[in-house]
């Protein structure tokens, strides 16, 4: 943001409430503190469409919010101000927000027109929300804002979601009722580039914060080292320990007397503002000072304004302050004089302390043996010396007393200079004053030589004051109508708001009640069969268990419809007949494979049903994504545990977007504008040699998912595009099967040209070269890390592979190569992906290897190559617990440097290509000895076949 999260390309431009709409945020005063400290405080707020929440932060650049206000629960009011007050300002755009609990927050805007404009703006969005609450499932994985739905084929679909039908007359009444504004600089993101508006008539004077503003004004300010950079306010104990120097005494006294001059110039004009630095004054004073503040804090009540207290209270506190200040002062001076007599005294001692000790010196070392007049001598010398000293001492003190003269002299000509300004603008406001005066007594003089001026007068003064309030009146009847359609519009709302949480409130209950009536119908189904399994009374071929057993099956299994009463707005997606991602859930050709997908259908409502895990990552995701609003989004730890924990399905398409975006930054700044346009217009109007083969895979990707299962499907145009577009980019690998499949995934959840960009991330940022090209050097290359990976992090699997010489490279190979779509349920790959698209290619290794530990002890079990072989195919479609693979693939694989990888493909690579070089060796000797030998001529390739 400002550094705020611009969410401008999330979502369609059309939909107010959506991101491509202008973000609701700006300054507003907030209402906080308590007692004497309570006051109206700057802050920048953010609306966050997601959660209906209004977060409020210090400023536009902080990455905290300091608390938030929840608009969908809240009401809004404001009182109409009288005439006089509304003219001065005083609390004319203060407006109250009612949340539950009883919880008033109370904000003023800078002007009533952005109060009015913040107030129609909230209400819109409350509306918005609630009305989106009746229509969608709220829980934590599914956003209760349309607007706010992924990008991408996925969010085309939305097949839990069915928006019934606005109330038409309520829409109507609050068109009528909506009072027309416009915001000013203040709201908006281009207010995060102005300074935060400043209220005159507020009285912020909190200790607290004008100490941590200044300490970090003064830490800013100060270089050096550490010494140098410690503050200079201290607390109440070190202030006990620290004894200020004559010149800080003197420049303190110097400040608070021209202070006092000013104060006493300018009486009336300072109850606005604090006027004593607190940083200055010494211990004696600031300790009175303090006591004072907390005693008027007792004898004020919590619940009185700020205003109130400093208008009643202010002059006597100003008067005793004062009093108190003068006796310190005096008191000050005293102590001031006896420090300057006791160091005039110790500096006496020491220097007859040093004349004794020279003397005894010379006395007892130098007096044996020396002559009587070069002891004479030296006392003259010393005599001298002490001479000189005192007179270096006398000049020393006398060029202190001159540069005090000077810096005393120095703030009398500033005392002067401001004297002299206030005598010229007292002399300029005069020379108005007389010149008005003039005119006046010009008029009057006119209106006295007319006969009737003297008796219009007075009728004239009569008629002014009854215009002036006439318009007063006017000017309150507008403000009182304005605020009567607002007042209306809110009633109403609230009013459509309680029906329709009424409304949902009935529904909710009749679905429990058939819900609970269903429960109760299986309950005694499973007691039939248990009975029947303990004590069975009939035959086994005439025995109805196997009979209840299937209809069990079946209405596990059965996909509610709408015609259900409990499912008048919710349509499951696990076990119907696409998912969430439009891949089909039960296949209806293969019995095998439809058993299988049942059972795992099955698994995965019982995880859902029994475990309520996913709300604390969503939760994680909500606070993450609110302290991201006045910033954009940064690599760090809490983003990397949170993509690994998996993204939710409503923030996939902005976080895979950041993702990409991060990967390619270099390729795209240095790319011309409508790049991919570019590209796709020439790979369709010339000849292109991918493009044959590019259709021929189209409608194979990905035969299960509705998005690519015809040629009409909407996937299908998007997957050419970005192929054709890929492969004109890179003409050295064209177009490779698995690529498609790639761009299919990508394209569920970003448009073309993001897809595009995430292909070019996959293939030039995240593998090696030639991973994609005709012989797949690097995909064969990451095969044998992978082998040396498994002889490391799973042994005994490893031997049991060896053991019965299975090569299990023939089904990880896939894996790697598209990065294990159709390998994995559909829950899971967005998992994996979510956490490939943003640390890259080794979390292909991890959850490789860990697949293979999830069922490690069960492949164990099988004794002959024909069945391990077989239980690999599949195996990987039976995991369905997410949670417990993240944890095995970033928990108990670790270590897991991404050096030991780079350094096995060098060294893997290097061999690969020397047994490439052999194989090509062969062929060429192959196809010589074919053309010399007449039996041989007659064998073809398969290559040459094709060709």
């Amino acid at each position: 943001m400002p550094a705020a999260g611009s969410e401008g390309d999330e979502g369609p431009a059309g939909e107010q409430a959506g991101p491509g709409a202008p973000k609701l945020c700006g300054y507003l005063q907030k209402l906080s503190g308590k007692g004497p400290l309570r006051g109206f405080r700057s802050r920048w707020f953010v609306f966050d469409p997601r959660r209906c929440y209004l977060y409020y932060f210090k400023g536009p650049q902080e990455a905290l919010p300091l608390g938030h206000i929840d608009i969908a629960s809240a009401c809004f009011s404001y009182h109409q101000p009288e005439a006089a007050a509304a003219a001065a300002g005083d609390e004319a755009a203060a407006f109250e927000v009612h949340g539950p609990g009883g919880a008033v927050a109370v904000l003023k805007a800078a002007t009533r027109q952005d109060m009015t404009y913040w107030l129609q703006e909230l209400q819109q969005k409350r509306w918005e929300y609630c009305n989106n609450l009746d229509a969608a499932k709220r829980d934590s994985r599914t956003s209760p804002t349309p607007s706010d739905f992924s990008k991408g084929l996925v969010a085309k679909d939305s097949p839990d979601l069915s928006i019934p039908s606005q109330n038409a007359s309520a829409e109507r009444a609050r068109n009528i009722l909506a009072v027309e504004t416009s915001p000013t600089d203040l709201v908006g993101e281009q207010a995060a580039s102005q300074p935060a508006p400043v209220q005159p008539s507020a009285i912020n004077f909190s200790l607290k914060q004008w100490s941590t503003e200044l300490k970090n004004s003064m830490s800013s300010l100060r270089k050096g080292n550490n010494e140098n950079r410690r503050s200079v306010f201290y607390t109440s104990e070190e202030w006990e320990l620290l004894d200020a120097t004559p010149k800080d005494l003197e420049d303190s006294m110097a400040l608070e007397e021209k202070r006092k001059h000013l104060a006493e110039g300018n009486k009336g004009l300072t109850s606005s503002a604090f006027p004593f630095d607190f940083g200055r004054i010494p211990q004696k004073t600031r300790r009175p000072l303090k006591d004072m503040i907390g005693s008027s804090k007792n004898r004020n009540s919590s619940d009185s304004s700020p205003t109130e207290w400093y208008s009643g209270n202010g002059n006597k506190l100003v008067s005793e302050l004062q009093l108190k200040y003068q006796s310190q002062q005096e008191e000050l001076e005293k102590l001031k004089k006896d420090l300057l007599s006791q160091k005039e005294l110790v500096r006496l001692l020491q220097q007859t302390v040093r004349s004794s000790q020279y003397d005894k010196y010379f006395a007892s070392r130098l007096c044996e043996g020396v002559p009587k007049d070069k002891l004479e001598l030296l006392h003259q010398k010393d005599d001298q010396i002490l001479g000189l000293n005192n007179q270096l001492e006398k000049l020393n003190l006398e060029k202190d007393s001159l540069q005090q003269e000077v810096k005393n002299l120095k703030c009398k000509v500033g005392e002067l200079n401001e004297q002299l300004g206030m005598l010229m603008e007292t002399i300029q406001a005069k020379d108005e004053v007389i010149m008005k005066l003039s005119r006046q007594l010009s008029e009057c003089e006119d209106n006295s030589s007319s006969p009737s001026g003297s008796v219009n007068s007075p009728v004239a003064t009569c008629v002014n004051k009854e215009l002036q309030e006439l318009d007063r009146l006017k000017d309150s009847l507008q403000g009182y109508k304005t605020q009567n359609k607002f007042l209306n519009k809110e009633i109403l709302e609230l009013s459509a708001l309680r029906r329709n949480a009424e409304a949902r409130e009935r529904e909710w209950q009749a679905k429990y009640t058939s819900l609970e009536a269903k429960l109760c119908q299986i309950e005694s189904k499973y007691l039939i069969l248990l009975q029947e399994v303990k004590t069975p009374v009939c035959s086994e071929e005439q025995s109805p268990a196997r009979e209840v057993i299937t209809q069990l099956l079946e209405d596990a299994l059965k996909a509610e419809t709408s015609e259900q009463p409990e499912q008048a707005f919710f349509k499951p997606h696990l076990v119907s007949e696409y998912d969430i991602y439009g891949f089909q859930t039960v296949p209806e050709d293969d019995e095998e494979e439809k058993l299988v997908a049942k059972s795992r259908a099955l698994d995965l409502r019982s995880l859902s049903l029994s475990e309520n895990r996913e709300i604390s990552t969503g939760v994680k995701w909500e606070n993450y994504l609110a302290s991201t609003m006045n910033r954009e989004m940064m690599r760090c730890a809490e983003l990397k545990n949170l993509i690994r924990s998996g993204i939710p399905h409503e923030h996939r398409s902005k976080v895979w977007k950041w993702c990409v975006n991060l990967h390619v930054k270099k390729f795209k700044d240095s790319t011309v504008p409508e790049y991919f346009q570019t590209l796709l217009q020439s790979a369709l109007e010339k000849q292109n040699p991918a493009s044959k083969q590019i259709e021929l895979d189209l409608l194979r990707t990905l035969p299960n998912n509705k998005h690519y299962s015809s040629p009409t499907s909407e996937g299908i145009q998007k997957l050419r595009n970005v192929l054709l577009a890929f492969s004109w980019r890179n003409p050295d690998i064209g177009y490779c099967q698995g690529l498609n499949r790639l761009v299919a995934i990508a394209l569920l959840y970003l448009e073309q040209e993001d897809a595009f960009w995430c292909l070019v991330t996959i293939v030039e940022v995240f593998m090696p070269r030639d991973y994609y090209t005709k012989t797949l050097l690097g995909s064969q290359v990451d095969q044998r890390v992978f082998k040396d990976l498994m002889s490391e992090k799973l042994p005994r699997l490893h031997a049991h592979f060896e053991q019965y010489k299975v090569d299990y490279t023939l089904i990880t190979f896939n894996w790697f190569l598209v990065v294990f779509v159709d390998s994995v349920v559909s829950d899971i790959l967005f998992k994996i992906w979510d956490s490939f698209l943003y640390e890259g290619p080794k979390v292909i290794f991890r959850f490789a290897l860990a697949f293979f530990k999830y069922k490690e002890e069960e492949i164990l079990k099988l004794q002959d190559s024909m069945s391990i072989f077989k239980y690999l195919r599949y195996f990987t479609r039976t995991v369905v617990d997410a949670r417990k693979l993240t944890g095995i693939a970033f928990g108990d694989l670790n270590p897991f440097p991404l050096r030991q990888i780079r350094n096995r493909r060098t060294y893997h690579l290097e061999k690969v290509r020397l047994e490439l070089n052999e194989l090509e060796a062969i062929r060429e000797d192959f196809l010589r000895e074919r053309e010399t030998c007449v039996e041989k001529r007659d064998l073809i390739s398969d290559d040459e076949e094709d060709s």
